[in-house]
């Protein structure tokens, strides 16, 4: 008997996931697990990003793995992939490209920026200044760059995932607004339990070396083709109406609670819808529960709210907010 509640779903409809589909993504976490110890909810999120052809944002304190994590998935996948280092003296041409002058054909040239690649490792970038951060917002909205007024279209697939270090840290420029909502997910790495610390010891005392991925058996098992095959199928998983109305609702109590003073915006909501999604398939369900939007609330949703100054002060959290609108959306059953 399944816990979860009772949605009305047209089973006739439903997606039935590909078990070959999934064992292919099981097999980019699996390769991420050679190097990377326990962060199994970032890998979670890094998938999902994958499915939805979505943008990520990564945050933790210095030193426990974000970067680390990025390379190994980008190892276990047959894409191109690119990384950037963001510092203060970054500018937006060093990322998009620029206009180079060719003295044998008097001409301007095109010269691509690291940006035209499949996976964009976008390392520490909000230690690099407003302007530059910016030069990243058409590529992940239009998966584009303009040069000279004419578009310069990327590659598909297109995914930027940027590591940062808490805002709260010396020469970091935060984020704004316009920007944070471009990202699909926000995943926070946390600092790791014992056992995993002392793994991660046991694995560098064994000749682990994080700079030689491939050292560590790290290979290849999922390539364009079997992302596309799988992103198909979570576009058919079906939704049923009384989900969808729950999503919404979570997304506008948001915009009412006391302690914000940004709520979710109606993307925001179709980021939950698509998050959600990804999650059933991978959970080898070709229907949308209430708990598939519980789970991927917090990840969708808490770079997208803004606290009022007041309630900071007070010592209320993100995270604490949006547990208390989901405890107070009635659940569809």
């Amino acid at each position: 008997m399944s816990d979860h509640p009772e949605v009305t779903v047209d089973t006739d409809k439903a997606v039935d996931p590909s078990p070959e589909l999934r064992a292919a993504l099981a097999g980019v976490r699996a390769e991420v697990a050679k190097a990377v110890v326990g962060q199994d909810a970032a890998v979670s999120g890094l998938i999902i990003a994958l499915l939805c052809r979505g943008h990520v944002l990564l945050e933790g304190v210095p030193g426990v793995a974000k970067t680390l994590l990025v390379r190994t998935l980008s190892a276990s996948l047959d894409l191109d992939t690119k990384r950037v280092q963001f510092t203060p003296d970054l500018m937006p041409g060093d990322v998009t490209g620029s206009l180079v002058y060719d003295a044998r054909t008097a001409e301007f040239s095109f010269r691509r920026g690291p940006v035209f690649t499949n996976l964009l490792l976008a390392d520490e970038i909000n230690r690099t200044p407003p302007k530059t951060q910016a030069s990243l917002l058409e590529a992940m909205e239009e998966r584009q760059v303009s040069v000279d007024g004419t578009p310069q279209p990327l590659p598909d697939p297109f995914l930027v995932i940027a590591t940062q270090n808490p805002v709260e840290y010396e020469g970091t420029y935060s984020l704004p607004e316009a920007q944070l909502d471009r990202f699909l997910l926000k995943l926070t790495l946390p600092l790791p339990e014992r056992e995993d610390e002392v793994e991660v010891l046991a694995r560098h005392a064994a000749g682990f070396d994080p700079r030689d991925l491939s050292a560590a058996g790290v290979r290849p098992v999922a390539d364009a083709d079997v992302l596309a095959r799988a992103r198909a199928e979570v576009a058919r998983v079906q939704v049923s109406r009384e989900v969808l109305a729950y999503a919404v609702d979570v997304c506008r109590a948001t915009r009412t609670s006391p302690s914000l003073s940004l709520g979710v915006s109606p993307r925001g909501a179709t980021a939950l819808l698509a998050t959600s999604r990804a999650w059933a398939w991978l959970s080898g369900r070709g229907y949308v529960t209430p708990d598939d939007v519980k789970a991927l609330a917090h990840p969708t949703l808490r770079h997208r709210v803004q606290l009022r100054a007041e309630a900071e002060l007070e010592g209320v959290t993100t995270e604490s907010v949006l547990d208390t609108v989901l405890a107070s959306v009635p659940v569809p059953r």
